[in-house]
């Protein structure tokens, strides 16, 4: 558990030097868990929510960032609004 603990916090940090580029765009990023299968989850949040690019932003943006920070890391996905 204190590896998956880790992990999260270096997601959670990488994540955080992300959101001032999203903000700047009136978007925001939320981590949200870490599945035991190292799929990292998010919550795009304001302009990104529903930004047709968010697809680009996630993937090419987000989860570019956090796998090379972190190979252990399998993927990002972006997970709706409850």
């Amino acid at each position: 558990m204190a590896a998956n603990q880790e992990l999260v916090t270096k997601v959670k940090n990488v994540i955080e030097q992300i959101r001032p580029y999203l903000q700047a765009d009136g978007g925001d990023v939320e981590y949200i868990n870490l599945t035991d299968d190292n799929v990292v989850n998010i919550r795009l949040l304001g302009m990104c929510g529903n930004c047709p690019h968010s697809r680009m932003t996630l993937k090419n943006g987000i989860e570019a960032a956090v796998v090379q920070a972190i190979p252990e890391i399998k993927a990002v996905e972006s997970v709706m609004a409850e």
